[in-house]
């Protein structure tokens, strides 16, 4: 099992301490890039993909652990793009 795979298994099961560079690894896999929101973008981020639509995030702080609804939220786009 790969890496990828491995992170990808751990999301699925919405874990409560799912990181925001696991979350990364999770999105680049499926070709996603986070792009800067600017100057002034604070905690916003901003994922795309060129066929799909734009994942938009505020980056958990100060625990990098993403929170439930978010891991919900992904895989329910994720799923709808049927990309899982």
């Amino acid at each position: 099992m790969t890496k990828r795979e491995k992170i990808l298994g751990r999301f699925l099961t919405k874990p409560a301490d799912f990181t925001w560079n696991e979350l990364i690894v999770v999105l680049n896999s499926f070709g996603y890039k986070q792009i800067s929101a600017g100057n002034t973008g604070g905690s916003r981020a901003r994922f795309i993909h060129p066929d799909y639509p734009p994942i938009l995030l505020h980056k958990p702080h100060p625990k990098p652990i993403l929170k439930r609804y978010q891991l919900e939220a992904i895989i329910t786009l994720l799923k709808e793009e049927q990309l899982i």
